[in-house]
């Protein structure tokens, strides 16, 4: 559903060249999740971000205003755009088995809060709404898919990710020449090799203590 809706949205006169030229965060929120590279920390951050594009869509809806209804739709789509990204840096840190269970419970908390409010906007059928109605659907999609996800059982979402995972190295490397393939051959198992040697590193770090001497 939520591709048929794409295809409804990018189909639609005039929307598709508008949405290349615009990002969905601000330079400001760029620089804060460039800053936080820990998995939690940038859930958190996107929770935040998306908080507040529901709150500027609900606050835009509470008064009928002359030229609202693009800011309503920018701000539906920036919405949409950073749950994408959130379910991004959450399947990629559960693919490198991180613990992210805090940040998925701020995703959740700031889900739960949303979603009434895009289907009370939807329900409320304003007069504008036709200009916004797509985005506003897939704000809805979006948001119930990532809440489901956020909430679904840790262990199946591990499996689920590495199956997509794996299914995608899978299509990469049928879709290389075989001195591709033989190239990233090499280049796994030179990351591999990296890994043994810092683990060997670590065992054999070296120490000031004498023999037979343990740490206090």
């Amino acid at each position: 559903m939520k591709t048929l809706l794409w295809c409804l949205l990018l189909a639609a006169p005039g929307y598709s060249q508008g949405l290349a030229h615009r990002d969905f965060l601000t330079a400001d929120e760029t620089d804060q999740i460039k800053e936080a590279q820990e998995p939690n920390q940038r859930l958190k951050l996107y929770a935040g971000f998306a908080r507040q594009r529901a709150e500027m869509v609900k606050s835009l809806l509470a008064k009928e205003k002359t030229g609202r209804s693009i800011l309503i739709h920018d701000a539906l789509d920036d919405y949409s755009k950073i749950v994408d990204a959130i379910d991004d840096v959450a399947d990629d840190a559960i693919g490198r088995r991180l613990d992210i269970k805090l940040g998925l419970g701020a995703v959740a908390s700031v889900e739960k809060e949303t979603l009434p409010v895009l289907q009370k906007a939807q329900d409320g059928h304003p007069k504008d709404l036709e200009r916004y109605d797509f985005v506003l659907k897939q704000a809805i999609e979006t948001t119930a898919d990532s809440l489901e996800t956020a909430e679904e059982d840790l262990g199946k979402r591990v499996k689920d990710v590495e199956a997509r995972q794996q299914k995608e190295r899978k299509a990469r490397q049928e879709a290389m020449t075989p001195t591709e393939r033989e190239a990233a051959k090499a280049a796994d198992q030179k990351a591999a090799d990296d890994e043994d040697k810092k683990e060997e590193q670590k065992k054999a770090a070296p120490t000031l203590m004498r023999p037979g001497e343990k740490k206090q």
